[in-house]
C-alpha cells in the first residue's frame, strides 16, 4: 500500500504481518518470543522489499532434464542493520538470502537531545557495487536513519533501501524529505511520537526488548 504523501513509501499490508506486529507490541511478550517475532516479521517484509532482486540464469539438472533457471545474485546485495536493534532483523533477512554480505552501523539516541550519536561503522569495501538494505525496527524521529544513509553514501553506496517494522509519521516525513529517492518499506504506521520521542502506540524500546536488557515483563526469568 503506497503512502499518499510520499511516493517512495510502501506500507506493507498482509494479515500475517499485522498479526505478528500485534504480538510484538504486547507488553507481556517475553524476550525469546519477541526476538523470534522480529525475525519472522523481517522475513515477511524482506519478501516484499526484495521483490525486484537481480537474478541470472544457471543450468540445473532435474530428475527429468537439464534446464536454465533463475538464481538470485546475492553478491549484488548488502544488508546493513543499525546497531543494536537492527541485528534482530538481520537474522530474518539472512534467512531469505543466506551468505549475503552484511555491514553494520552503530548509532544510539542521546537521552537528552534525542539525537543520534555514531559509535561504529564497518561496511564492505565494494559497497558502491551493491544494492543496500538498511535495517532498523523503529523509525521514530528519523534522525538515526537519516544519519545512517549519510554514512552509507559517504562510503560510496549508491542504491539504498530502508526497511523498518514500525514508523511514526514524523519520522517518515523527516526521512522522505531528506531522502525522496530511497524506497522505504514499513510494517505499520503508528499515530505519533510522545514527548520522549517514543512511537505511540509503538512497542517500547526494541533493542532492550530484543536483548532482554530491561527489568520489565520481557524477561524470560
Amino acid at each position: 500500500m503506497a503512502y499518499k504523501e510520499f511516493n517512495n513509501v510502501t506500507i506493507l499490508d498482509h494479515p500475517l504481518l499485522k498479526h505478528k506486529i500485534t504480538r510484538l507490541r504486547a507488553k507481556k511478550t517475553r524476550t525469546n518470543e519477541f526476538r523470534s517475532l522480529v525475525k519472522e516479521i523481517s522475513i515477511l517484509e524482506g519478501y516484499e522489499a526484495l521483490r525486484h532482486l537481480e537474478t541470472f540464469l544457471i543450468e540445473v539438472e532435474t530428475p527429468i532434464e537439464k534446464t536454465m533457471q533463475p538464481k538470485v545474485n546475492r553478491k549484488a546485495l548488502c544488508f546493513v542493520p543499525i546497531l543494536r536493534a537492527g541485528l534482530g532483523m538481520e537474522d530474518g533477512m539472512l534467512e531469505l538470502v543466506p551468505g549475503c554480505t552484511c555491514g553494520h552501523i552503530g548509532l544510539y539516541r542521546d537521552e537528552v537531545t534525542k539525537q543520534p550519536v555514531e559509535y561504529y561503522c564497518k561496511l564492505p569495501a565494494d559497497i558502491s557495487e551493491k544494492e543496500v538494505y538498511l535495517l532498523d525496527p523503529m523509525l521514530a524521529t528519523g534522525g538515526s536513519a537519516i544519519d545512517a544513509v549519510k554514512m552509507l553514501k559517504k562510503h560510496g553506496a549508491k542504491k539504498i533501501n530502508f526497511i523498518c517494522i514500525i514508523a511514526a509519521p514524523e519520522g517518515v516525513e523527516a526521512f522522505c524529505k531528506e531522502n525522496p529517492d530511497i524506497p522505504l518499506f514499513i510494517g505499520a504506521l503508528d499515530r505519533c511520537l510522545n514527548e520522549d520521542a517514543y512511537i505511540c502506540p509503538g512497542l517500547g524500546d526494541c533493542g532492550d526488548r530484543t536483548f532482554g536488557t530491561t527489568n520489565g515483563t520481557t524477561s524470560d526469568k
